[in-house]
């Protein structure tokens, strides 16, 4: 189905691997086509109800691939945004379902704004992110520009940006970058554990959740708590949450079925 990535779904799960080792999952067009159709899909499946980022071999996502660029020399950059890189973030901010970034290795350029794109991001001890566009002369793009500041305040972005230094998994948990570091072998199972807890979780009012805490910076508190109350009550009216007040008045664990 997919010639740069590998998609698959097992139960309640999708996992998405770039797959451009060689390159270390260097974006090409394809490939960010390839990705966007991949999370439409994630999306658009009903039995999906999280979502697992991550690249093949060393590297997460090394960013665009530079000799795509210099093979064509006259294309604009802002139309590989307009067209490529922008709806592949909104794709991921908009998607009612959590998406977990698996961390494996290097995050650099647009890797690193795919990273900080993911609602979770989960890291192997040995990777790193870095905002390299200004080793190249260039601005932060694909949301750089949005998550950094967000996550880590205003100074430390400024030095993010405009030094490109490479920023350890240990380091970013520290600053707010990222959510969690673990040891490379303990990868998979820390990955695993909290895409399990996604897998049975009420998936609708996550959703609703992702939206508002988008919608948080660019609200005023009236603003925000209208539309607290708007979504508390798509909340009230699904079978998730019926289930979930049945099991705290039974005193059971809810069985939620993302409905």
């Amino acid at each position: 189905m997919f010639e740069t990535l590998l998609f698959e779904i097992t139960d309640g799960r999708a996992l998405i691997t770039l797959n451009r080792p060689d390159v270390y999952n260097a974006f090409n067009d394809q490939m960010r086509k390839e990705l966007l159709a991949a999370l439409k899909e994630a999306e658009k499946n009903t039995a999906v109800r999280v979502v697992i980022l991550t690249g093949a071999g060393k590297a997460f996502c090394s960013g665009q691939d530079l000799k795509e660029v210099l093979a064509n020399p006259d294309r604009s950059i802002s139309e590989s945004l307009h067209k490529g890189y922008n709806p592949l973030i909104k794709q991921m901010r908009n998607m009612p379902k959590p998406v977990i970034g698996r961390l494996n290795g290097i995050a650099a350029g647009a890797g690193c704004s795919l990273a900080l794109a993911c609602d979770m991001v989960i890291a192997s001890e040995e990777a790193a992110l870095s905002e390299i566009f200004i080793n190249i002369g260039l601005v932060l793009d694909s949301g750089s520009a949005y998550f950094l500041p967000r996550l880590v305040g205003s100074a430390l972005a400024f030095e993010l940006a405009t030094t490109g230094r490479k920023v350890s998994a240990k380091e970013a948990v520290t600053i707010g970058l990222i959510n969690k570091a673990v040891p490379s072998d303990q990868l998979d199972t820390a990955v695993m554990e909290m895409a399990a807890y996604y897998e049975h979780a009420p998936t609708k009012a996550i959703g609703l959740m992702k939206k508002m805490l988008n919608k948080s910076f660019q609200s005023d508190l009236d603003t925000l708590l209208e539309y607290e109350a708007y979504c508390q009550d798509i909340a009230a009216s699904t079978s998730d949450s019926k289930e979930g007040i049945a099991a705290f008045l039974q005193k059971r664990k809810p069985q939620f079925k993302g409905e």
